[in-house]
């Protein structure tokens, strides 16, 4: 079922079904970032400017993390940024020898790279996730 929403940003208004968003960035200062589904656009809503809008984000952000159904979503931290991102829209896993996993959030250009050092959880989900869709093992 689509969840639709409308948002102004930059001055113009947007109607978005957030169930189409891949991603969901969230930064310690109050902002939010998604990408627009089948574009680059990013979308920036701030707690401060758009108070409406950001709490819209946050409940539906809230809502996919409770729901047991959605178990494709993953919630990391990477680069200073806590990331919600819906592994089922991932197009491709690169991982190289020395142990990098990296994948890119679809309808932007943001690369993911986890280690198993720098954030073991989060690597073992996706490792798990891959191996789960796919059949194939990473070492």
């Amino acid at each position: 079922m689509a969840y639709w929403v409308k948002i102004k940003y930059e001055r113009q208004h947007y109607i978005v079904n957030l169930d189409r968003i891949s991603a969901f960035a969230s930064s310690p200062n109050g902002r939010i970032t998604f990408w627009l589904p089948d574009s680059s656009i990013p979308i920036i809503v701030m707690q401060q400017s758009s108070p409406e809008d950001y709490q819209k984000i946050q409940d539906y952000i809230q809502a996919i993390v409770e729901d047991s159904l959605l178990g494709c979503w993953i919630r990391l931290f990477y680069d200073r940024r806590e990331y919600f991102i819906n592994l089922n829209r991932i197009g491709s896993f690169c991982y190289t020898t020395n142990g990098k996993l990296t994948f890119w959030i679809p309808d932007s250009s943001v690369p993911i790279i986890l280690t198993k050092q720098n954030d073991p959880e989060s690597y073992s989900k996706i490792k798990g996730f891959i191996l789960q869709k796919t059949g194939e093992i990473l070492p």
